[in-house]
């Protein structure tokens, strides 16, 4: 990870995995689409030349996949529809 901005959205991208796997039983529900709109926002802001494999991930909204990749674990990610790692 090189950029603030990065590491933001690593940030947000961790609060969105933990938030998923309470929806079974929080109560209330936790506000995803927040989470969603900072996601947005961050990716937004990332520079010109940011990694081409972030980019695609967000882009798809593998957010899962951008938060392994973030983490130095794109190895772990699975192929998706589209070939892409």
């Amino acid at each position: 990870m090189n950029s603030s901005i990065e590491s933001q959205l690593l940030d947000v991208l961790t609060s969105l995995d933990e938030a998923v796997k309470t929806m079974a039983t929080a109560n209330p529900k936790p506000n995803l689409l927040q989470l969603f709109s900072k996601i947005d926002g961050l990716a937004k802001q990332l520079p010109p030349g940011a990694d081409p494999t972030l980019l695609h991930y967000l882009h798809k909204k593998s957010y899962e996949k951008a938060r392994l990749y973030l983490q130095g674990r794109d190895a772990e990610n699975q192929v998706g529809n589209c070939r892409h790692v």
